[in-house]
């Protein structure tokens, strides 16, 4: 009689485990899991917006890479589901020429490119003459320059194509000498040159403020170097990564990056119209 006992309560044991084990596997598929390529290792924004994703079981993991070129080949190649960390210039060269079927899908935020200075505290006290280091490589002198466009310094050939070359310089009044130079050494130039003009990145790391430290800064209406949401054209539909971008550009993640990066990174959500698609 024990033993027809100790029967029936392993069978009814393993019936129930049975069945705990399939209601699990049934909560797990409700799950959707999404691959998400970032460059670097700063992705408080990605974190805090997994966490509003999870509670409605979208599960993000985040990939880190160490470059800007990676991410997208592994978009392309369908190791990630999306990738968040490049701008739309950056982003509509590098798929040209790659010849690759992506598109974006959100703008997330900009981080200002700023004009710093250890001898002037505005732009219009540059004299004339002047030396204004810059980033050599093509994408980010063509920032540069627009960006000397923009505080009045210098004027570019009409239709300039944000790619950067010295000769597409039509104006220079102060007769400025712009040096050229591998971007991560602007900042250290700073006591040798009237201004420097750095990148949002590079600048934090030499532990300047953007906000603070320059003496003019990118506005946040310079649509060419707003950060965007990338995604396989065949996903562009996609509910749940569609659902992620719309999570991204809820008030409170607007809010998390302003009180986190104190205006160093300016939220900027507009339409994808606005950006040329």
């Amino acid at each position: 009689m024990k033993k027809f006992v100790l029967a029936i309560l392993v069978l009814v044991l393993a019936v129930f485990t049975a069945a705990c084990s399939d209601s699990s596997s049934a909560k797990g598929d409700k799950t959707v899991k999404v691959k998400l390529g970032v460059s670097g290792t700063d992705h408080r924004v990605w974190d805090f917006v997994a966490e509003k994703a999870k509670k409605e079981g979208i599960e993000v993991e985040i990939v880190t890479f160490s470059d800007y070129v990676q991410p997208n080949l592994a978009l392309a190649e369908g190791e990630l589901d999306a990738n968040s960390f490049q701008t739309v210039s950056y982003f509509d060269a590098f798929i040209k020429e790659h010849k690759l079927d992506l598109v974006p899908i959100a703008t997330t935020q900009i981080a200002p490119m700023g004009i710093y200075s250890k001898k002037y505290k505005d732009v219009n006290d540059i004299p004339k003459g002047g030396k204004i280091a810059l980033a050599n490589e093509a994408t980010n002198m063509g920032r540069g320059l627009l960006l000397l466009q923009e505080a009045g310094l210098i004027k570019l050939e009409e239709g300039f194509d944000g790619i950067g070359s010295l000769d597409k310089i039509v104006e220079n009044p102060k007769k400025l000498e712009l040096v050229p130079m591998v971007a991560g050494q602007t900042p250290r130039v700073m006591p040798d040159v009237a201004a420097s003009i750095i990148n949002n990145g590079v600048a934090v790391d030499a532990g300047l403020t953007p906000r603070e430290d320059a003496i003019f800064l990118e506005s946040e209406t310079a649509t060419p170097y707003i950060n965007i949401i990338a995604v396989r054209a065949e996903d562009k539909d996609n509910k749940t990564l569609k659902r992620l971008a719309e999570l991204y550009q809820q008030d409170d993640t607007k809010e998390f990056i302003e009180k986190e990066f104190k205006g160093n990174s300016i939220p900027t959500f507009v339409p994808l119209s606005n950006i040329g698609w």
